[in-house]
């Protein structure tokens, strides 16, 4: 079963993938990565201000084979 890689790229900062996942199907690398994006969100974007989230994955190569970015814009209403 090949293996793919990961990457989450941030605000100019990427987050390798050195164990990489399993994965039978170019659909399941898809749905892995669109997986991803809800919880970067939530967990590794800043408070406030804009940013986008990108998910690149790579097969055991190195080959880019998806990618998939999230964009998030941010604004307070009140202070």
């Amino acid at each position: 079963m090949p293996r793919y890689f990961f990457d989450v790229h941030i605000d100019r900062k990427v987050q390798r993938d050195d164990t990489g996942t399993d994965l039978a199907t170019l659909e399941e690398v898809r749905k892995t990565a669109q997986r991803l994006l809800p919880d970067l969100a939530r967990e590794k974007i800043p408070y406030g201000g804009d940013q986008r989230a990108i998910v690149v994955v790579t097969n055991e190569e190195s080959h880019p084979v998806y990618a998939a970015s999230l964009n998030y814009a941010g604004l307070w209403l009140i202070r």
